[in-house]
């Protein structure tokens, strides 16, 4: 159920970012003859008065068709409600429509959030800091720690009930690269000894592959007001688009250490799952998180991605006509080729990283 569960909220953003392209084209009169939830083969669809609505077997896709270039279409090549006729700015306005739609409903899902758990007014920490390997083959993966297990102490030192727990265990573990370390985890009810050797990195810190989190349970209040509820939830927003932007920043400029945290569906589905599991509220978070991810990666000015077409928006703009339609076609279809193949990849090597996955070769 989790799992089905994080499909689902996959599934619900893509058809936000999709119902924003198709309202802002029916919105201004644009013709928009096709709309489709998903890839492959069709399940069910629904011819409408304008418009042919399908679900498609493979939720984790989707697309809305114009008649531009469809060779079926009996719309004579210059009506002015052709999406290609219209002015710069109303197709700008469609193509950045799914950006939008999930930025917005990302602060929807926040402001929901906040008013059916409630606010965040401090967290009950416990000792120790919750960790979780990057991957099985990290050298915490390889020294036994497992997913939330709970590190209490380093080289003999405890790490105590706070949030600078997190602190003190990471630079415990960057002050010694290719030096060992001794941890004392638990692991469920079970506390051991474990000794592993940090890596050094190419800044010079130590490395074992771990992601942190505080041990604690947060406590939560009512809202005093509902304008409240808004003004927090546009802070968090504010923090995860920031988070974001930084996030893909760092790719761009470090790409050799940042690269391998870049995450296909399987282990996007994966983390919802996970989070689901721990608690059901924690999707909407997941859902917030991955919305604005969503707009951020399709905002990039790359081929086939609506970033992409705005950037020919902008060189028409500059240049008072179009590109060619052959460039334009040539350069979209290359990059969705690169996109495709990069997803076939990132889906490909985290199927065989699954657990169950490796068994079957063991």
């Amino acid at each position: 159920m989790p799992v089905l569960a994080a499909i689902a909220v996959l599934a619900v953003l893509i058809l936000v970012h999709e119902l924003g392209h198709f309202i802002a084209a029916r919105s201004q009169g644009i013709y928009a003859n096709r709309f489709s939830l998903g890839f492959g083969p069709t399940i069910f669809k629904y011819q409408g008065s304008q418009t042919e609505y399908a679900l498609r077997a493979f939720p984790l896709g989707g697309f809305v068709g114009f008649p531009d270039d469809d060779p079926d279409s009996d719309i004579p090549p210059n009506d002015p409600n052709l999406l290609r006729n219209r002015p710069i700015l109303d197709r700008a306005i469609v193509i950045s429509a799914g950006v939008i739609a999930n930025l917005i409903f990302a602060y929807l899902v926040l402001v929901l959030q906040l008013g059916i758990v409630g606010i965040p007014e401090k967290i009950n920490y416990q000792p120790g800091v919750i960790v979780q390997p990057v991957n099985e083959q990290s050298i915490a993966y390889q020294a036994g720690i497992r997913e939330r297990d709970i590190i209490l102490a380093v080289g003999g030192q405890e790490l105590p009930a706070s949030e600078n727990s997190s602190i003190l265990l990471r630079k415990e573990i960057q002050n010694h690269p290719n030096q060992p370390i001794e941890l004392t985890v638990q692991h469920e009810n079970q506390q051991r000894t474990l000794k592993l050797t940090p890596e050094k990195g190419t800044d010079g810190k130590g490395l074992i592959g771990i992601q942190l989190g505080a041990n604690g349970t947060p406590v939560y209040r009512r809202p005093s007001n509902p304008l409240e509820i808004f003004s927090i939830a546009a802070n968090r927003f504010q923090q995860l688009v920031v988070g974001t932007l930084s996030g893909f920043g760092q790719l761009i400029t470090n790409f050799q250490q940042t690269a391998g945290q870049v995450s296909g569906p399987i282990n996007i589905v994966k983390v919802g799952a996970k989070l689901a599991a721990d608690d059901s509220a924690n999707l909407l978070s997941f859902a917030a998180i991955i919305s604005i991810n969503l707009a951020v990666i399709n905002i990039l000015p790359l081929p086939a991605l609506d970033g992409g077409q705005l950037a020919f928006l902008l060189i028409e703009g500059v240049r008072g006509k179009p590109l060619p339609s052959r460039i334009q076609d040539g350069v979209m279809q290359t990059g969705l080729v690169l996109l495709l193949g990069l997803g076939l990849f990132l889906i490909v090597k985290e199927t065989t990283q699954l657990e169950w996955v490796q068994k079957l070769f063991q």
